[in-house]
């Protein structure tokens, strides 16, 4: 399952979660993660004002404080690797990923 995110992209194929992320002008960057090494899950639905995000926690690190400000609406910082920006309309997409995610670490 593949969900389009804001400037990126998050996939995961049962084991590993591929978050994609495409900066301005710079070169898409990956960043892998196996699902049993995720510890939990962040999931901040979109509304229509504000992007939400997902972002996955792994062991040993803490998880990305979220930017607050009038544009980045209580998201993580784009640098963070183990996070996505998503807008509204990939909401429920989002929600099966994470759900999924947790039933594999089960």
């Amino acid at each position: 399952m593949k969900i389009k995110g804001v400037q990126g992209s998050v996939s995961f194929d049962g084991e590993w979660i591929t978050i994609v992320k495409r900066a301005v002008g710079a070169q898409p960057r990956e960043f892998r993660l196996r699902a049993a090494d995720i510890t939990g899950t962040r999931f901040k639905p979109a509304t229509r004002l504000f992007h939400g995000y997902v972002q996955f926690l792994l062991p040993g690190s803490a998880p990305a404080v979220e930017s607050s400000g009038p544009l980045s609406g209580g998201r993580p910082p784009h640098s963070d690797p183990h996070s996505l920006s998503i807008p509204h309309r990939s909401n429920d997409g989002i929600a099966m990923l994470v759900d999924a995610v947790e039933t594999a670490n089960r």
